[in-house]
């Protein structure tokens, strides 16, 4: 029994050396641009995660919008929104900037993009809580600083079907079911 045993492991052993060493080692794979085994992420050149949120992105300064970009998303993914809010706010969670359609191809947005509901004949911008069609930076009231969320999440549509000027709620709702992964890069400004 013990023989049998020994002998039976011992195939399995071969087999799975044997497939190691010809078969493709999964690491060694080329992988679509933005995608690799680590996780989805968002960051910027202006500001990192967690940190202080520069006055030049802010309504006390120039009031562009950060420089963006983006990796290792999941396969699969057709598209990119983006959604900066504070949920700091006095009145409950505050929209900042919405940028939907942004096709699978992109993997970064430049800064200062221009308050436009359609940005390079490309992508679609959505109406902010301010009113107002694209970026509009971090400007609290005096006192504690405030945490603000920009969130990206990759979808599986290439499109959400909207019409540029789109509200946030328009768009969670055309995203429902659609995303295959979501991350954020969160700054802070206070006055």
């Amino acid at each position: 029994m013990l023989k049998k045993l020994f002998v039976f492991l011992s195939v399995l052993f071969f087999i799975s050396c044997a497939e190691v060493a010809g078969g493709k080692d999964p690491s060694s794979e080329k992988k679509p641009d933005g995608m690799s085994g680590t996780a989805f992420f968002l960051k910027s050149s202006a500001f990192l995660n967690d940190t202080y949120i520069p006055r030049k992105y802010t309504c006390d300064g120039e009031n562009v919008s950060p420089d963006l970009f983006w990796g290792n998303y999941p396969p699969g993914t057709q598209s990119f929104v983006i959604i900066m809010e504070d949920p700091d706010a006095p009145f409950g969670l505050f929209v900042h900037w919405i940028v939907y359609d942004i096709p699978y191809y992109r993997n970064s947005l430049r800064e200062n993009l221009p308050k436009t509901s359609v940005v390079d004949g490309i992508f679609k911008q959505g109406l902010n809580d301010f009113g107002r069609i694209g970026y509009f930076g971090p400007c609290p009231p005096r006192g504690m600083p405030h945490r603000y969320f920009i969130r990206i999440y990759a979808l599986d549509i290439p499109t959400l079907g909207l019409p540029p000027g789109a509200t946030k709620e328009d768009v969670k709702f055309a995203m429902e079911g659609h995303i295959l992964a979501q991350t954020y890069l969160m700054g802070r400004y206070g006055k």
